[in-house]
């Protein structure tokens, strides 16, 4: 079964082993870039990926899901969403057409 639309693992192929076990190839994030919408997010004490997911992302179906993305997208990427986030660090925040148009777009998908 092929990942969802939406998950992080759609830019991954499945590839057999020699012992015929099924393995995700590494995912290629999609790092910072410059785009008109981005928004900056200055951390707050209680900020989160997954809340600022669903905060910047509300629009979209389970958005929370998409904290991901967020992590992904600083120009330090951030690789364990389970870490507290400094108060005042600067979060880059691509915008919702950015996400759907962009990232997930299925052009991007298509080159994995």
């Amino acid at each position: 079964m092929p990942p969802k639309i939406g998950s992080r693992y759609m830019f991954c192929k499945g590839v057999k082993d020699a012992q015929g076990r099924l393995h995700l190839t590494d995912r290629e994030p999609y790092h910072y870039r410059s785009h008109r919408d981005n928004r900056i997010h200055m951390v707050v004490e209680g900020d989160t990926l997954f809340g600022l997911a669903g905060k910047y992302f509300a629009p979209l179906e389970r958005a929370c899901g998409y904290w991901w993305v967020i992590a992904d997208f600083q120009p330090d990427p951030i690789f364990d969403p389970t870490v507290a986030l400094v108060h005042g660090r600067q979060i880059h925040i691509p915008s919702v057409r950015v996400l759907s148009d962009v990232i997930l777009s299925e052009r991007r998908r298509r080159q994995y």
